[in-house]
């Protein structure tokens, strides 16, 4: 399994995982022409996708999605509210979209795929599970972890996991106050100190590596998000130095991750 996360931000979100002849993308949160070009750098075109898992309507995960049906028949993977969403939003997509019930196993080419709640301030969102030669979770943009995005990552080998913000730097940052408080609530972003907590419970139950995903740009840094999960897990006896592997998510360049490289990249 071969996860390669395009972009990750509030500019633009999307991620692909290949696996065992399936190649599929997390969100299409940027343009379609980067996309494209971002596959064609890896041997990959759009026709050679099994499919799109789509995690909510915002726009920094779905602006891309309308170019890119334009020109390439690919299929459409979403839990049924944002399936309405991107079918009244986006004109003949009905005729890609598959609805993927949250809780629920569906099979996407080889992947095992299990969509899991997240809570967002948006209809609806979901994390993704993916078990194949490997097993992912995919889990951003949610304001407190639940036991349902618990039992979602538990014993994921890899997991993509929010490190939004630091609390001090939104806190005393330039946003309005409402934004401040959205960021901040049940429904917003995860702080880096809740995503430590996270991935501290995460190490318990075997994951053996994280990315770091979703960064906001002015309330957080690489560098900070990675010292403060790495001091998280630190206190929680975790041989830092070896596993679990830390990755940072970059906002606009390719992180590639392969931990068992099985499909070239």
């Amino acid at each position: 399994m071969h996860i390669i996360t395009i972009a990750s931000g509030s500019g633009g979100n999307c991620a692909l995982v290949r696996d065992s002849g399936t190649a599929v993308l997390i969100d299409a949160g940027i343009s379609a022409r980067r996309i494209v070009t971002a596959l064609r750098g890896l041997g990959l075109s759009p026709g050679q996708l099994s499919g799109i898992l789509i995690t909510h309507e915002h726009t920094d995960h779905v602006c891309g999605l309308a170019a890119l049906l334009k020109n390439h028949e690919i299929p459409i993977f979403a839990p049924r509210t944002v399936a309405n969403h991107l079918s009244w939003s986006i004109a003949g997509v009905d005729d890609y979209i598959t609805v993927l019930p949250p809780g629920q196993d569906h099979r996407v080419g080889t992947l095992r795929v299990l969509p899991f709640r997240t809570p967002h301030d948006t209809p609806e969102s979901v994390g993704y599970r993916l078990q194949g030669s490997g097993s992912l979770g995919f889990c951003t943009d949610f304001g407190h972890v639940t036991d349902e995005i618990r039992e979602g990552l538990r014993g994921v080998d890899t997991a993509v996991i929010e490190a939004n913000h630091d609390l001090d730097m939104l806190r005393a940052g330039p946003y309005p106050v409402y934004l401040k408080r959205r960021i901040l609530s049940d429904n917003g972003h995860l702080s880096n100190t809740a995503c430590g907590a996270l991935a501290c419970e995460l190490y318990r139950n075997g994951t053996k590596t994280l990315v770091l995903a979703h960064l906001s740009r002015e309330n957080n840094r690489p560098a900070l998000a990675r010292s403060a999960i790495l001091d998280a897990l630190s206190r929680q006896g975790a041989d830092t130095g070896g596993m679990p592997v830390l990755e940072v998510a970059p906002e606009k360049e390719p992180l590639h991750v392969s931990p068992w490289a099985k499909v070239p990249c």
